[in-house]
Parts: structure tokens; sequence; C-alpha cells
């Protein structure tokens, strides 16, 4: 057996046994502090496995990317691991193979995001934090493989603009954010703009110790957090953090249709909604639940599927940014009744907006919300996962702790009140992509 799979095999074994139930069942203590370096740290002590967790992120998102260059963000992103040092693309994966450290990195609109989890036992524990050190501050990106990527995503993204949902999905940010970075979307020819000396500068821009956040969870104590954090940044350049994302000015309202064959309409409403610092965080997130958060309990789905059929699935759900992220309402329905759906949306939206929820929806929305929460966090990597938001965005140290208590202190009056205030139906944004193939054939009949 490799040493891969009996680490998986130990780890499975712990995890049977509860190893990840400390956390979800007592406070979380988060402990912080800046670098040497200039990066801010977010470390929790967890001994139930011989496991840390680390995560840095850097405001490196796309909304930097420039005009005519979007995707560089996750191009950038992406290409990290792919060779850094003196090491290839290939003698990077080998190395975290054989330490049993698995390496990963994403990026979204404010934040690229780059995780590690390694065995706590020194040997392992340094050299993962040795690889991921030299991976952040010493990415090679290789003209070929910077080709080679970029030419993979100009592929992918080509077959995914077939699809009716990812048409939607890019009509719905740019008809909401229009000129602001947030509604910034790559497309195959800002994708073939972009060069390897592009990606080379934005690393050197935004990958710099003022622009990280640092979160580790796991089998180490503070002295040992603290000089993990120093290892990881020592070789990044100070820099200075990133220019703050601007403010989202308010929609107007707009109807966007774009023909397609496909039998279902997809169809996105709403407009910028929620930021990860708003006052109205908790009236927004309990009262979502009861319009279209809460799956067969919610109102939308009992309107339009339950009660009339129109659609197999209906949600919405708020997004928190940096700056006022999405609110969202979406569904699919048969071309030929999409107007129907969207009326029954909207009327089910002005009651809501309207009266508010009952204090019956609102108690099980709050019941279902706090009785769920340890399930968030159940697992170390979930854990790291929320210090990550708190460090990155800023938020109280104990913004874990009051959740429980801020969500069930939400009343009917501060929903009714917030959703008034923030979800203006004369500033809604609804697309509608697809349907023409049911429309047609129902022409025919």
């Amino acid at each position: 057996m490799t040493k891969f799979l009996k680490i998986a095999a130990f780890v499975s074994t712990l995890i049977g046994a509860g190893g990840f139930s400390v956390l979800a069942t007592a406070a979380v203590d988060i402990q912080h502090w800046q670098s040497a370096s200039g990066a801010r740290v977010y470390f929790v002590e967890s001994r139930s496995l011989p496991i840390v967790d680390v995560q840095v992120d850097f405001a490196a998102g796309s909304a930097h990317d420039p005009a005519d260059k979007a995707g560089l963000a996750s191009l950038a992103a992406s290409l990290i691991d792919r060779g850094a040092g003196s090491l290839d693309e290939d003698a990077i994966a080998n190395r975290l193979a054989d330490v049993g450290a698995q390496f990963s990195g994403s990026s979204e609109m404010d934040r690229a995001s780059f995780s590690l989890r390694t065995l706590s036992s020194a040997a392992e524990l340094d050299a993962s934090l040795d690889l991921m050190a030299t991976v952040l501050a010493k990415p090679l990106f290789p003209e070929a493989i910077v080709e080679r990527e970029r030419g993979r995503s100009i592929a992918g993204l080509k077959e995914a603009l077939t699809q009716p949902d990812t048409i939607a999905g890019r009509l719905f940010l740019k008809g909401i954010y229009q000129t602001h970075p947030y509604g910034n979307v790559a497309t195959p020819e800002s994708l073939a703009r972009i060069t390897r000396d592009d990606v080379v500068d934005f690393h050197k821009r935004y990958f710099v110790a003022s622009n990280a956040s640092i979160a580790i969870v796991g089998d180490l104590d503070r002295e040992a957090a603290a000089r993990l954090a120093e290892r990881l940044t020592v070789g990044l350049a100070k820099g200075v953090a990133g220019a703050a994302t601007p403010p989202v000015e308010a929609t107007r309202q707009a109807h966007i249709v774009e023909a397609h064959p496909s039998a279902q309409a997809h169809v996105l409403m709403g407009l910028p909604g929620l930021k990860r610092d708003d006052p109205d965080y908790y009236p927004l997130l309990v009262g979502n639940y009861v319009l279209g958060g809460g799956g067969f309990v919610s109102r939308l789905m009992h309107e339009v599927r339950e009660k009339r059929g129109y659609a197999y699935s209906v949600y919405s759900y708020f997004e928190p940014r940096r700056e006022l992220g999405p609110f969202q309402i979406g569904l699919q329905t048969k071309g030929s009744q999409t107007e129907e759906a969207i009326e029954v949306v909207n009327q089910t939206l002005k009651g809501f907006l309207d009266a508010g929820p009952s204090d019956e929806e609102l108690a099980a929305a709050r019941d279902n919300i706090v009785n769920g929460f340890g399930l968030r966090l159940d697992s170390n990597r979930k854990v790291l996962g929320y210090v990550a938001v708190i460090g990155f965005f800023e938020l109280p140290l104990d913004w874990l702790s009051r959740y429980p208590e801020a969500v069930a202190k939400v009343t009917p009056e501060a929903v009714r009140d917030a959703f008034r205030r923030r979800v203006r139906p004369e500033q809604m944004v609804t697309v509608v992509v697809g349907g023409d193939g049911d429309q047609a054939q129902a022409a025919t009949q």
C-alpha cells in the first residue's frame, strides 16, 4: 500500500470513529494576528486528527480582471501549480503524492484561494509547507503551459456557451452589474488576448503578502501556526493591498430574452442584494429560507411547483460578496408557459414583500437554520472554509459563535423591513433563455 493510500485509510478510520465531531459541538476559538510579512492570520487549534488544513486567500478575483482580458484571474489561479521554483507540474504532483498532501486552487469574484491539507507530523508538514510556499511565491508560468491551459479554457467556454443555463447566468450578471467589475465575464475573445506576461504581471501585483489572508485549522499550537504562516509568506513580496472593489450601483428593471432551441426556458430574476458584512445579513438569510431557500417548504416551491406544476424546482438565494452580491430567483419551465411562471414568481414575491413571513414560517426557518448549524462545522475542512471567509472579509472573530443567536433573534418585522428595502421589484432584472423548442412544437400542434 502506498503512503497516500495508507494516510487515506487512517484518516477514514478516524472519521468513522467521530474524529471530526469536536469542533461541531464546541465554540470555535479563532485566534488572529498579523504576520511579519503583512498577511492577516486566523487560526483554530483542533487536535481531533493529525491533520493541518490551510487556506491562503488573495484579493485577486475576477473583479480585478482588466476589462478587455476577463478570465485573467481565473487563469492565473489555475496555472500557479503547473511549475514552480525548480519543479515542473509533474514533480509538484509527485511530491504531493509522496507526502499524502492535497493542494487545490480556485478563483471567484473577490478572491483567489489556495488550500492545503497535510498530515501534522513534522516530516510531512515541513515538506508540504515548503512546496506550497514555492508554488505561491515562485510559479514559473511556462509559455507552453499557459498556451495549453488558455486553449483549454477557450474550448471549454465555447462548449459551455452552447448551454442555456450558462448563457442565462452570464446575461444575468451583465444585466444586474452592467459595467461594474462583477459583471465582467470571460469570453473566448478576452481569453485569447491574455498573454504569459499578463499572467506574470497579475501574480506580481496581487499575489503579495499585504493582499493575503491565511486561515489555519488543525493539529498544532499557536506558536507553530505562526511559524507556518511566516513560511508561507516569507517568499512573497510585501506589496500593497489591492484597490477596493467599487460600490455597486442600483439596477433598472429589465427583461432580457435570448433565443435557444431548448424545450425548457431557463429563467433567472434578481438584482444586487447583499454584502458579507451587511447589517441586513440575518433578516435576509432567514427570510430567504421562507421565500425560496427552504426547498419544498418554501413559498416559491409551493406556488410554482406544488400548486401549478410550472417547474420541477424553483429557488432563491443571496450570494454575499465584498460589495453587493447577487440575489437570484431561478427556475426552468416549458417555453410555452414561461410568462405564466414568471407572473406567479412575481406575485409570490410581491406577497412576501407586502406581508413578510408568518410567525409559523419564521419559527420553522429559524429552527431549521439553527439546528442544522452544527453540520456546517462537522469537519476541519468546513471550519476552515468559515474561518477563511471571516478572515478574508474581516468579519468579527466571534461571528460563528454569534450566528445561531443572531438567527434566533430575527423577527417577522425585521425580515419584512429588510426585504422591502433591499429587494425592489422596480430594479429586478429578468433573464429568459431558451424554450423555443417547446414553443415551436406547440405551434405545430
